[in-house]
């Protein structure tokens, strides 16, 4: 039985965490659309760095297609490895219409995937809604792939890097990217093709922003509760990348019952799910929608994480979550 909001109760967090919360909450109005002068002037951004860090983390820019300003940041480690390591392909979180792969967060979220789980992040900047609506932000993300297929990673990277394990990954908006992205690729390019040196191991989808008319009890219960989301900012979102006029039951906003097509060659999946986070009904009937087609999907779950929780490294959870991806890439990658 759905709990009732008045029976919900969010965790004590650290101060920094609230304080950075409440600086979230004025990104968007009472309504849930964007402020987007705000969101332009909080979203600080840094640069690569080749120099490690004190993690021994580099990093570098690389264009795929300046055109239309495509380009990702690859991160690695500085030293060598015994054996070539994995390639995360990661797609960031912000409702399809804010943040970028130079973003604060997101550049520190990746330098510790790169560092946790021992592997190459190639963290991609897609072009944003409501400028570029859906499918813009999965055709970028399936051509880096074709560019990483075709190019490989940057030469002067100090550890090798092995295409054949390569993970999607993603938060949010960037976990729904990842999903869309995985069954263009497998539906085109079968895992058994000799011509791809790219091949998908596995999907990593970290609270996916899915979606539908219907409200979900999960969404009704947690609207209020949830510190980081409410269905007027979920709305909202949606109403910028999907096609004008679209409803969320969209294909790229509902992805679960009998209707949703998966590739054979979909790799498995896992699903990270936050108790407290109101899309969390969507991700259950996802991964039910996986499962029922006979698709391997690893469920993760953390009864007391509020949607976005990851980007804080004071939460144990956060910790907990780069531990449990790590034991997902070894599992699934090509040894």
């Amino acid at each position: 039985m759905a709990a009732t909001e008045d029976a919900v109760r969010p965790p004590a967090l650290p101060w920094t965490v609230r304080v950075q919360l409440a600086a979230f909450s004025l990104a968007h109005r009472r309504d849930g659309s964007i402020r987007r002068l705000f969101c332009s002037l909080a979203d600080l951004h840094v640069a690569a760095k080749r120099r490690p860090d004190a993690s021994g983390v580099r990093s570098a820019d690389v264009t795929v297609d300046a055109s239309r300003g495509l380009w990702a940041r690859v991160f690695s480690p500085s030293s060598a490895a015994d054996a070539p390591l994995p390639v995360v392909v990661f797609f960031h979180g912000g409702g399809f219409s804010l943040f970028s792969a130079a973003s604060r967060p997101y550049d520190a979220l990746c330098r510790r995937l790169c560092s946790g789980l021992g592997a190459v992040v190639v963290s991609v900047n897609y072009r944003l809604a409501p400028e570029h609506r859906f499918p813009a932000a999965y055709d970028d993300g399936v051509d880096v792939l074709r560019y990483l297929d075709a190019n490989g990673l940057p030469a002067d990277l100090a550890v090798p890097a092995d295409l054949s394990s390569c993970f999607l990954a993603g938060d949010s908006a960037g976990g729904n990217i990842a999903h869309h992205v995985a069954q263009r690729w497998t539906a085109a390019v079968p895992s058994s093709s000799p011509a791809a040196s790219l091949r998908l191991a596995g999907v990593i989808l970290i609270q996916p922003f899915f979606g539908g008319e219907e409200r979900t009890e999960a969404e009704v219960a947690l609207d209020k509760v949830c510190a980081t989301l409410s269905m007027g900012a979920t709305d909202a979102y949606w109403r910028e990348f999907l096609p004008e006029g679209a409803t969320r039951d969209h294909a790229a906003a509902r992805v679960c019952g009998e209707g949703v097509e998966l590739a054979e060659a979909f790799p498995p999946a896992m699903v990270a799910v936050g108790g407290l986070d109101l899309l969390k009904g969507w991700q259950t009937r996802y991964v039910e929608a996986l499962r029922g087609k006979g698709k391997h999907v690893r469920v993760v779950e953390y009864p007391e994480a509020f949607h976005g929780f990851h980007a804080f490294p004071e939460l144990p959870d956060s910790g907990k979550l780069v531990d449990d991806m790590k034991l997902f890439v070894d599992e699934h990658r090509c040894m």
